[in-house]
């Protein structure tokens, strides 16, 4: 995987896919990459993500800083209208570790190859080639999908583990009730 390789999996596209279960195939539109989402595409990113069971009820500020935030960026938008959709994130320190998270296509540019797209191009990225690890998450009827690109399911006295807890803001704006009062004496 070389720089080269990047470049071919980000330029536009005409996509062509045929599943198995189906009769004709789909026929994606143009797809432009992009890096960067502009206010428009976080809020059809938020739209995209409320029709998820993993990330239903999200809010529209969270979800601009969670993209703000992230390392890197990987989003495909049709070239015709400029609608995002596809979308997946990583965060990563570049040396170690690198984790994928977010990976979503919009309900109605499925089943066209664009998470392999998203896949594609996050496994090729210049920057994560020099990476040791490339992690995410998935449920088990997604690991099938995800081994395509060489991640693995059995990762022998490695356990996931989650902290749950309530973000000390709900918003920039609106503190919670349960939000410490700190007084300042000088």
């Amino acid at each position: 995987m070389n720089l080269n390789l990047y470049l071919s999996v980000i330029r536009p596209y005409h996509v062509e896919s045929c599943m198995a279960s189906k009769a004709q195939p789909r026929l994606a539109p143009e797809l432009q990459f992009v890096s960067r989402l502009t206010s428009s595409h976080i809020e059809q990113l938020w739209r995209m993500y409320q029709d998820e069971w993993w990330s239903h009820g999200r809010n529209l500020h969270d979800v601009s800083r969670v993209v703000q935030h992230s390392d890197l960026v990987f989003a495909f938008c049709d070239s015709e209208t400029g609608s995002l959709v596809a979308f997946a994130r990583v965060l990563t320190d570049f040396v170690y570790k690198a984790v994928v998270f977010d990976v979503i296509v919009a309900r109605s540019h499925r089943d066209l190859g664009l998470g392999r797209m998203l896949l594609d191009a996050i496994t090729a990225h210049p920057a994560l080639l020099f990476v040791e690890h490339i992690e995410l998450y998935c449920r088990d009827e997604m690991v099938p999908f995800y081994k395509k690109w060489g991640f693995t399911a059995g990762l022998p006295a490695l356990r996931f583990m989650r902290k749950t807890q309530e973000p000390l803001l709900a918003s920039a704006s609106k503190p919670r009730a349960s939000e410490a009062r700190i007084r300042v004496i000088s």
